[in-house]
């Protein structure tokens, strides 16, 4: 019995001990969970395909702007430096030429044809006047050669026979650095490079002294080789087996890297300078230079037609016109409230000439008057008056008067000095010079108006008195005559 017991016990201590050790077990996974972000950061560090490059159609803008200039051949030379030319100096002046294209930029958009110049194999400078030389600075000893496309304004070469020229200089002295053979099939890189703003991102290439490949494919057993060019983009390649720009997508944003090589139909590069080159360029999307614009869609063909075109002028839109006449008709409408203003002040005027014209026909009888009065005293200055020479010898005749009869002509004068005194404040003052009475006809008249009614009767008593007077008096000269002629006669 105490042996069985003490199995038994044994048993349970060992289960107990099993059960413990389980239990461990199970705290210790519990305290190694803490670790499962580890992994998790592991799978993180895996890296995410590479966005592949992809060929697409070309933009509808550029289809479009390149019927523009598909009637184009142009021819392009080098007209300095001559070829083989050498050099005493760093520094050259190039001269370009080139026939069958107008070549210029757009002072809007700042695109248009032109020629890009390449030296040896730097990135291209853009030329958009010929009648300027091209300097170049700071050549480095050796030979150079210069490399000059016809290009359209988005950078794509033109592709006909003359369209490209090509030159070897030295400077100082002949080295075999970028030297390319004549004979032997060229590559010249043209895009990309430099930066973009859009895509699809163009790439373009000319090659000289490429066979065609109809007649390197049509006797497999010749010694013409077919061409391809390989192009790698961020370490991603593929073949081009045609001469012609194609259309890319699928750029990162920021620093990318093509490299563009000519092998044969095997694959085997083709040796020659510049056959192999690699550019680096820069990605940034939402670019708003003109070219970006045009490759989004943003401006389309019409309205930048005049990268094409120097004549060009785009279509004006109709819809702008349409504001400016509903401005100008409420501008118009307070105008003919102003307008009869101007007849008010018209009549204004006519009857201020009305007054003016008036008095004139009042003093039509007035010089009647003053001609009638100043008689007697016009015959004062005798030769002064037109035809009253007689009126001077009946003024000599009363000084003979005043001595035979002082009593008849005292009541006489008495009566008529009485007649006079009214009419003096009237017109005596103003007649005297005969000269003037034309003039004073006017000044009479405006105070005459004002007193018209009382003057009249006064003027035609005036006129009776005198009347008698003047018979009175010759009929006195008549008496004084017929006695002087008897007693001469004694």
């Amino acid at each position: 019995m105490g042996i069985n017991w003490l199995r038994k016990t044994a048993g349970r201590l060992l289960v107990l001990l099993a059960a413990a050790v389980l239990i461990l077990g199970i705290t210790s996974c519990g305290n190694n969970h803490p670790d499962l972000p580890t992994s998790s950061n592991k799978s993180n560090s895996v890296p995410t395909p590479v966005t592949k490059i992809s060929e697409v159609s070309p933009p509808v803008g550029i289809q479009k702007l390149r019927q523009a200039l598909e009637s184009y051949q142009p021819q392009v030379s080098i007209l300095n430096p001559k070829p083989d030319q050498v050099l005493q100096d760093t520094y050259i002046s190039v001269r370009l030429q080139v026939k069958d294209l107008p070549i210029f930029k757009d002072a809007n958009l700042g695109l248009g044809p032109h020629l890009q110049v390449l030296l040896d194999n730097q990135p291209y400078q853009a030329v958009y006047d010929t009648n300027q030389p091209l300097e170049l600075f700071d050549l480095e000893p050796g030979t150079h050669t210069l490399r000059v496309l016809a290009s359209r304004p988005w950078e794509e070469s033109f592709k006909n026979e003359g369209a490209y020229a090509q030159t070897t200089f030295h400077v100082f002295t002949k080295t075999e650095d970028n030297n390319p053979d004549r004979n032997l099939p060229q590559l010249t890189y043209n895009q990309p490079q430099d930066t973009y703003g859009a895509e699809p991102i163009m790439l373009d290439f000319y090659l000289t002294n490429a066979p065609l490949h109809l007649i390197a494919q049509e006797n497999s057993q010749d010694e013409i080789l077919d061409w391809k060019i390989r192009a790698t983009v961020n370490g991603e390649s593929f073949t081009i087996d045609q001469w012609q720009p194609i259309y890319l997508k699928g750029f990162k944003p920021g620093k990318n890297w093509v490299q563009l090589e000519f092998i044969d139909e095997l694959g085997n590069p083709i040796k020659n300078a510049f056959n192999n080159t690699v550019r680096l360029i820069n990605y940034q999307p939402q670019g708003q230079d003109t070219l970006s614009k045009i490759v989004r869609g943003e401006l389309t063909a019409a309205a930048s037609g005049g990268i094409v075109d120097r004549t060009y002028k785009p279509e004006t839109p109709t819809v702008e016109p349409k504001p400016t006449p509903a401005i100008e008709t409420p501008n118009v409408k307070p105008s003919p409230a102003v307008v009869p203003e101007t007849p008010v002040a018209k009549p204004s005027q006519e009857p201020e000439q009305a007054p003016e014209v008036a008095p004139t026909p009042l003093s039509e009888p007035e010089p009647t008057a003053t001609t009638e009065i100043d008689t007697p005293k016009i015959a004062e200055p005798t030769p002064l008056s037109e035809p009253e020479p007689t009126a001077t010898t009946e003024i000599d005749t009363p000084k003979i008067a005043e001595q035979i009869p002082l009593s008849e002509p005292k009541p006489t004068a008495t009566t008529e000095i009485d007649t006079p005194k009214i009419a003096e404040p009237t017109p005596l003052s103003e007649p005297k010079p005969t000269a003037t009475t034309e003039i004073d006809t006017p000044k009479i008249a405006e105070q005459i108006p004002l007193s018209e009614p009382k003057t009249t009767p006064i003027l035609q008593t005036v006129k009776q008195k005198i009347s008698e007077l003047m018979n009175k008096f010759r009929s006195f000269l008549n008496q004084l005559t017929e006695p002087k002629t008897p007693s001469i006669n004694l």
